[in-house]
């Protein structure tokens, strides 16, 4: 097996820096979209056999040192009592948001080899025919409750911080069954093969860095507690992380994730060198040529040259409009950068 990306998140030397996509399964890829043709985003997220393809597809096209699990942050949501589904113009909607203590009441804490047996099937699909490593995930705590107290996406989060302002009880209620959740569903995940995991704090970045030590980071802090004996390396991502880096820092992850919105540079002198960094191209980038794109994939590899480690990422997802092409060459540049910088023959 390829294990590059592993050895790189251990902070072990590596011959190169390994590259992964966000969302790197997804509508830019002409394969994936030919399944989702068949069947909708929920049953293919819940069809093993499905779900392991569209996996596998990035990996076989792009020639990436790593995939990460087919799946939604929601998944282990609706496995709690909430009804999910997804619209292709509004995205995830969630019935009832929880915005009272009886409908607090009303949610369990899933068992994930009864509740969500598919999502650990498809682990093991993955882990029998993949050579590079297989990342698990899952939403945090504090982005997985903005979606279940505003029902869906939202652009203020007004909702979520008035319950988070007015009614700890509440809030605390529902954050603890999530961590709770959270943390058997990536424990699942390890035991069921996965190598690494990821968790995507999408929305963290809505909230000040007092807030963020209050109300969020001590959820991260348990769950990344609890799975530190589990044999697989942690990365943390928060979207908008640049002026939360100084509190991200206290999280226990030994990965951190980072978006675009900061220079990568910065953002290693912020965490120091005992981190290994993981980003942080703009996903819009990738609609420049590759002579365009060569520079700026060239700035962030010597800016994160100082950090523990490198893996490098988008700093979010690709976008469906992104050429396939380009997501090759951005894998490509990376390899060829990053291997004569360390020496390795052309």
């Amino acid at each position: 097996m390829n294990d590059i990306f592993l050895k790189v998140l251990r902070g072990e030397e590596a011959p190169y820096t390994p590259v992964w996509i966000m969302r790197q399964a997804g509508r830019y890829l002409r394969e994936y979209r030919q399944v989702r043709e068949s069947v909708d985003f929920l049953t293919l997220c819940k069809t093993p056999e499905l779900a392991a393809k569209v996996t596998f597809q990035p990996v076989d096209i792009l020639g990436v040192d790593a995939a990460i699990l087919f799946s939604d942050i929601l998944i282990p949501v609706e496995a709690m009592g909430m009804k999910l589904a997804f619209s292709e113009k509004h995205g995830p909607s969630l019935a009832e948001p929880i915005r009272t203590r009886a409908l607090l009441e009303r949610l369990s804490v899933p068992v994930p080899e009864d509740d969500l047996p598919f999502v650990l099937e498809t682990v093991k699909i993955l882990k029998s025919g993949l050579k590079v490593p297989l990342i698990g995930f899952s939403g945090a705590p504090f982005t997985l409750a903005t979606y279940m107290i505003e029902g869906g996406g939202s652009k203020n989060f007004l909702s979520t911080k008035r319950i988070m302002y007015q009614n700890h009880g509440l809030f605390g209620g529902l954050m603890t069954k999530i961590t709770d959740t959270v943390t058997a569903y990536l424990r699942a995940q390890i035991k069921a093969g996965a190598d690494a995991v990821q968790l995507f704090d999408t929305w963290a970045g809505v909230l000040s860095p007092d807030d963020y030590r209050a109300y969020a980071l001590p959820y991260v802090k348990q769950i990344i507690k609890e799975l530190k004996d589990d044999g697989a390396p942690i990365i943390y991502f928060v979207n908008g992380c640049a002026g939360l880096l100084k509190e991200i820092k206290a999280s226990g992850a030994g990965a951190i994730g980072i978006d675009w919105r900061i220079d990568m540079g910065d953002a290693v002198k912020k965490l120091g060198k005992k981190f290994v960094v993981q980003g942080n191209l703009d996903p819009c980038a990738l609609l420049l040529p590759p002579e365009g794109l060569r520079p700026k994939v060239r700035e962030i590899l010597e800016k994160a040259g100082p950090a523990r480690g490198h893996i490098f990422n988008l700093g979010h997802g690709i976008l469906p409009e992104i050429p396939v092409e380009n997501a090759k060459a951005l894998v490509d540049i990376v390899h060829e950068l990053s291997g004569k910088a360390a020496g390795r023959p052309e």
